[in-house]
């Protein structure tokens, strides 16, 4: 029959597809390699909507504006017919946590050790889509995370894992340590089955968050979260919620980390995936020394970059406020004279810990005018009209 040899030419086509495409993910370096079709999330919009309606996203805003694009793959691009999803292990070999025991050095998230990822990735994808096109004749786009996709629902979709209580994607051969990234096309590919939901009873991840950032399992409060606070948010920190911060300047992967999968997950043997000696535990005081300049030159290729020197002292300088060292008044006292508001205002907050109570009264007195309304705030935290 006519229609049925027609129906076997497109699926040995699909199959055709379906295997240049694993092969060409795993000559590239990638992990995991799966597919699912772009109507594989449907509780994904619903879930969306409860978080932003629920002001978990904070400041935020972009996830808002992008609601409709994010929450359906079709409304990103209509012509879509299967998404296949790229995992790459970027495992540690020791436990990020250690750092968070010396208070002289400070804790960045394993993720930021490595050269930016959106980099690594997204040129491997493109070299994959390249070649994908050339052999399928059909439309591609690929995504790393710069794009209103839902990348973790459509992971799990894919069978690449599940989205665990912390709300992250966990694997059960990589643990919580994958980055992820997308290839949409408008090929008839062959889809993976969904992975199911293997956290049962356990809450580690959800215990060991610093700030309680999760008010329930699989739900996750930004505003309340290290990492967010950290890297998202651009203004003034909760007073409450520094002390918490402890020594984490970027990030925090206190839930990665504690989930009890990475016991299966494999140390990252990529090369271009393996950290930066000098990221792994830097001292508080030399980072607080970077000037704008050498904060460019010190990350550069590093996704810390993107957030800008002085965001990135504001969060050095509550690590150096709740390190208990006084040798870091020095530099402190300097920052207090910087250039930028927020740096001057956290300068003010680090000092208020670190000097003894007539030392930060003389040093208050000795205080230029101040005309920021922000510092200001940080001034009269500190008991100082």
């Amino acid at each position: 029959m006519p229609d049925d040899r027609q129906s076997e030419k497109e699926r040995k086509r699909r199959e055709s597809l379906t295997l240049f495409i694993r092969s060409e993910a795993k000559a590239a370096g990638f992990d995991l390699c799966r597919i699912t079709q772009p109507d594989g999330i449907p509780e994904a919009r619903d879930r969306l909507d409860a978080y932003l309606d629920a002001g978990y996203h904070g400041t935020m805003d972009w996830m808002a504006d992008t609601r409709e694009r994010r929450g359906d793959p079709h409304a990103l691009w209509g012509e879509v017919r299967s998404i296949v999803v790229f995992g790459m292990n970027y495992g540690p070999d020791e436990d990020p946590r250690d750092v968070l025991e010396k208070s002289d050095k400070a804790a960045i998230s394993v993720y930021a050790r490595h050269r930016d990822y959106h980099d690594v990735i997204k040129g491997r994808l493109k070299d994959i889509a390249t070649r994908f096109a050339a052999r399928s004749g059909e439309d591609v786009k690929v995504f790393v995370d710069t794009a209103p996709v839902m990348e973790k629902p459509l992971a799990a979709a894919a069978g690449l894992g599940w989205q665990g209580k912390h709300t992250n994607l966990v694997s059960r051969t990589y643990g919580s340590w994958l980055f992820l990234g997308s290839m949409f096309t408008t090929a008839e590919l062959e889809p993976d089955a969904p992975e199911i939901d293997h956290c049962g009873s356990c809450r580690a991840c959800l215990d060991s968050c610093p700030t309680a950032a999760f008010p329930a399992p699989y739900q996750l409060d930004a505003r309340r979260c290290i990492s967010y606070l950290t890297i998202e948010h651009k203004g003034s920190i909760d007073p409450e919620l520094r002390p918490l911060i402890g020594n984490r300047i970027y990030g925090c992967d206190d839930c990665l980390a504690a989930c009890p999968w990475n016991k299966f997950a494999r140390e990252a043997s990529e090369a271009k995936l393996k950290a930066r000696e000098d990221l792994r535990e830097p001292s508080i005081a030399f980072l607080l020394s970077l000037d704008d300049a050498a904060f460019r030159s010190f990350f550069s290729g590093s996704p810390i970059k993107r957030i800008g020197r002085d965001r990135f002292i504001r969060n050095v300088l509550i690590a150096a406020g709740n390190s208990g060292d006084a040798g870091l008044g020095a530099e402190c006292r300097e920052l207090a004279k910087d250039s930028s508001p927020i740096v001057r205002a956290m300068a003010v907050w680090a000092l208020s810990r670190l000097m003894e109570t007539g030392e930060f009264a003389t040093f208050a007195a000795q205080r230029k005018n101040e005309s920021d309304e922000s510092v200001l705030d940080e001034w009269r935290l500190a008991g100082v009209s």
